[in-house]
């Protein structure tokens, strides 16, 4: 379900991503040890013959790969103008500067390097599934700003996110408690019926329905998951609504998600036009009811 202006109570969920932080460095020139100090450094952090580690003043940093950037920082400030070039030529970097230009690009490539990898390694691992949502909710033609939006479907596609593979489906129908009778403009844009709404059960009773289906799923708790909506609308404007009306505690499970409205425009350089986030990609074609169905086809687009 879509709308086009909210306040948001919660925050999305995002593709991860690595932040830079602001990290101490030592100075950049200090005085050259005796000949006798000398220890040549490995860049994992670590001194080469059985040393001790070097100690490093970044332990409050939550991830430990800004730790092994700073202790990788400090070993390229003790080496030698030589040394630096010797090593950007190892990498078939640039080796002309003064020291200070060499040292920034050497610390520069290290860094690049050490994020790369931990975003490698975070990819591979992040999430087992997908919870694929796209609420129904009662409306009227114009969008009056008085009107009171209830959810009247609850659609939940379980994607695996190793095999891409559609696992599983969740889908009711919602008794709305406020605008009992669907307008035509409602029926006309979701295909719900209101036969199909009065037979079903209220809020409270499908969303415990949910809940109890997402335990089954073991989601949260042996396997890892993310709710991913088309826009922000879905969590932010009708579930909140919802809730307050039905007097119900915010769910846990739906404090974040990923926006992927947002991911594929920022991916693709491009805002999103017409009823379908994707549907410009020549080779997707939005199938059914381009409301109801919009579960399955956000599905097929992330299998894409």
């Amino acid at each position: 379900m879509e709308e086009p202006q909210s306040k948001e109570p919660a925050s999305e969920a995002v593709t991860p991503v690595l932040l830079e932080s602001p990290r101490p460095e030592g100075r950049e020139e200090q005085q050259r040890p005796s000949p006798e100090e000398t220890q040549q450094y490995r860049f994992d952090g670590q001194e080469t013959k059985g040393s001790k580690f070097i100690t490093s003043s970044v332990s409050d940093f939550s991830d430990p790969v800004y730790k092994e950037i700073a202790i990788t920082n400090g070993c390229i400030n003790r080496m030698s103008k030589e040394e630096l070039r010797a090593k950007l030529s190892e990498f078939k970097l640039e080796t002309r500067g003064v020291k200070d230009v060499l040292k920034k690009r050497l610390k520069n490539y290290y860094k690049k390097q050490k994020l790369m990898l931990k975003e490698s390694n975070c990819a591979d691992s992040y999430y087992d599934y997908i919870c694929i949502i796209d609420f129904e909710a009662t409306c009227e033609e114009g969008n009056p700003p008085e009107f009171v939006h209830e959810i009247i479907e609850f659609p939940v596609v379980l994607l695996n996110t190793h095999t891409l593979e559609i696992e599983d489906t969740f889908q009711q129908y919602v008794r709305p408690e406020i605008n009992t009778q669907l307008s035509d403009f409602c029926i006309s844009l979701t295909g719900i019926t209101q036969d199909q709404v009065d037979r079903a059960d209220t809020f409270p009773q499908v969303l415990k329905k949910v809940i109890d289906w997402m335990k089954l799923k073991e989601l949260g708790t042996k396997y890892k998951y993310s709710i991913l909506t088309d826009g922000s609308w879905d969590m932010s404007k009708f579930l909140n609504i919802q809730c307050q009306l039905s007097r119900l505690k915010y769910p846990p499970f739906a404090k974040k998600w990923i926006n992927i409205r947002k991911s594929y425009g920022n991916f693709y350089k491009r805002k999103r036009k017409g009823p379908g986030v994707g549907t410009s990609k020549p080779q997707l074609v939005w199938e059914g009811n381009l409301t109801c169905d919009a579960s399955g086809n956000l599905c097929k687009l992330l299998g894409d």
